[in-house]
C-alpha cells in the first residue's frame, strides 16, 4: 500500500502481482474504494501487475473541496502512471470508473491498451438529479445514500443475502467522505461523452448488468455499436456486477485480456 502526493494532493494506491507482467489499473465506482475490486484481486494478480487506486474524494486518497470534473478525475490516472513509470495500461473501471475510462481513452490514447468499461454509460443519470444528491449530502450527510445503495447496487436476491461484500461496502459508504462524494456527483453532473466516444480506438470490452437500474444494457449496446473495435458481455448482476456475479465479471475480463 502506497500513497504519493502532487500539488498538495494524495493518491492511496496498491499494487498486486509481479513487475514482470502486464499492468492492469482497476478504477472504482462512486462511493465505494480499491476494495470494491477484493473478489478479483487474487485471480487478476496471477496474470498482471494489478494497480488499485482511490479516485479523488473517496477511500484514503485526498478529499479536497469541490466541484470536481472528469478531466481533473482522470488526470489523477495519469499522475499515477507517470508516478510508477508505467507508459501504457490496460484500464478497467466501474461506473464512475468506466467515465473515467472513457475519457483517459478519447484523450490519451496512447496510454491506455486494453480498456474495459463495466456497468458505465457516456452520460449517466441527468445534471439536475446528480446536483441534487450532491447537495442532499452536503445538507445531511452520507446515511441517505447509504440507505437506499442496496436498491442501487444490487437485485433484491443479493440484498436478501445481505452478503459480507454488502455490508461492508453499505458502511464504507456510510463512513465516507461526504464533500468528495458530493464534488464527485457534480464531476457527474456535466461529464457526456455521447457525441466522444466514437473517437476510442483501444480494443474495448463492455460489461452490462442484465438487472442494472442505473446503466442499463441498452447503454452497453448504445456503446458497442459507437466504439468501433468493443465486444458487448451482459452478466446476470445489477450495478456492482463485480461484486454480485464475482465469477462471471472475472472470467469476461480474463476471456478478453489474457
Amino acid at each position: 500500500m502506497s500513497v504519493f502526493t502532487k500539488d498538495g494532493i494524495s493518491t492511496f494506491y496498491e499494487l498486486s502481482g509481479s513487475s514482470k507482467r502486464r499492468p492492469l489499473i482497476l478504477s472504482n465506482s462512486l462511493g465505494t474504494s480499491h476494495r470494491m475490486w477484493d473478489l478479483q484481486i487474487s485471480e487478476l494478480s496471477e496474470h498482471f501487475d494489478v494497480i488499485r487506486y482511490d479516485t479523488l474524494g473517496h477511500g484514503l486518497s485526498s478529499g479536497p473541496k469541490g466541484p470536481y470534473t472528469i478531466d481533473q478525475l482522470s488526470q489523477q490516472v495519469i499522475d499515477l502512471l507517470n508516478q510508477l513509470n508505467i507508459d501504457k495500461v490496460n484500464f478497467c473501471g466501474l461506473s464512475m470508473g468506466g467515465v473515467i475510462g472513457q475519457w483517459l481513452a478519447i484523450h490519451h490514447p496512447q496510454r491506455i491498451d486494453h480498456l474495459v468499461l463495466a456497468n458505465t454509460a457516456p452520460k449517466i443519470g441527468t445534471k439536475t438529479a446528480w446536483l441534487e444528491r450532491a447537495a442532499l449530502v452536503r445538507s445531511v450527510g452520507m446515511d441517505p445514500i447509504a440507505d437506499s445503495a442496496p436498491s442501487r447496487w444490487f437485485t433484491p436476491d443479493f440484498c436478501k443475502a445481505q452478503s459480507e461484500q454488502l455490508k461492508d461496502l453499505v458502511e464504507n459508504l456510510r463512513l465516507s467522505d461526504s464533500e468528495g462524494y458530493a464534488a464527485c456527483c457534480e464531476a457527474l453532473s456535466k461529464a457526456d461523452l455521447l457525441q466522444s466516444i466514437d473517437k476510442i480506438k483501444s480494443s474495448t470490452l463492455i460489461i452490462a448488468g442484465t438487472e442494472d437500474p442505473v446503466t442499463t444494457v441498452s447503454d452497453g449496446i448504445y456503446m458497442s455499436k459507437m466504439i468501433p473495435n468493443s465486444t458487448l458481455v451482459q452478466i446476470k448482476a445489477s450495478h456492482i456486477s463485480n461484486v454480485e456475479n464475482p465469477k462471471e465479471f472475472t472470467a469476461a475480463l480474463l476471456n478478453f485480456l489474457v
